[in-house]
């Protein structure tokens, strides 16, 4: 099982209920929350991860990168894709597409630094009302770069958009494309999401590329468990 920490750090009577209750089943289990940065996913992102077997003692692997500067960073990971304009599409590579920004968040992301820049680089007049507001510090990630020499930040459902967390290029002037999340997701590059024959519904892909378990930590539990298996 795969899903959020919250779900054992703020509903850990709903855990605890089913960790007795696959206790009760003769299961034998084990669950940590992980670090996905050390399992060689280019992103931070912590996740919840048990292992239940009826066939003997079966761990959750440790990730083998455990130091940050082991981790996969930005940089590496979508520094060599072709450089895109906001609203610009790579001809070869359809989830390579640039989000339209409006003429407004085209000046803020261009006020942003490059590098890590967040909105409190903005002069006043292009900072959100409810910014300015004390309830609004709490949100500086928001309409900010990403860094290219660290591992990304989570990807969510909506990691398309500058205005939705920490989603802008490192270097260019836009948020970043379906194919650079689903790297910084660690799926293939040539991991296609959409029929060749339908048109893109790019609303959709970002929600399988923010819902799913990163594949390189999906691997490495796979692995566990045909260990596990074949050991017997």
């Amino acid at each position: 099982m795969e899903n959020v920490p919250e779900l054992a750090e703020r509903g850990r009577e709903v855990f605890d209920h089913f960790v007795e209750t696959l206790e009760k089943l003769k299961y034998r289990i084990d669950w940590k929350i992980v670090r996905c940065e050390e399992y060689g996913v280019p992103q931070l992102r912590r996740r919840l991860v048990l292992l239940a077997s009826k066939l003997g003692d079966l761990k959750v692997p440790e990730g083998k990168l455990s130091t940050p500067e082991r981790w996969k960073t930005v940089r590496t990971t979508i520094g060599d894709l072709p450089p895109l304009k906001s609203g610009e599409e790579c001809p070869t590579d359809r989830l390579h597409v640039a989000s339209l920004l409006s003429d407004l968040n085209l000046k803020r992301i261009k006020a942003t630094k490059w590098d890590g820049g967040n909105r409190r680089d903005w002069p006043e007049e292009l900072v959100l009302e409810c910014h300015k507001k004390s309830t609004g510090d709490r949100y500086h990630s928001i309409y900010g770069r990403m860094w290219w020499d660290r591992p990304s930040p989570t990807m969510t459902t909506l990691c398309t958009g500058i205005g939705n967390g920490r989603f802008g290029h490192p270097k260019q002037n836009r948020s970043i494309t379906l194919r650079e999340a689903a790297l910084l997701q660690s799926f293939p590059r040539s991991y296609e999401f959409w029929p060749k024959e339908m048109k893109l519904n790019r609303g959709a892909v970002s929600r399988m590329i923010g819902n799913a378990v990163p594949p390189r930590l999906a691997r490495a539990l796979g692995e566990a468990i045909m260990a596990h298996v074949s050991g017997l």
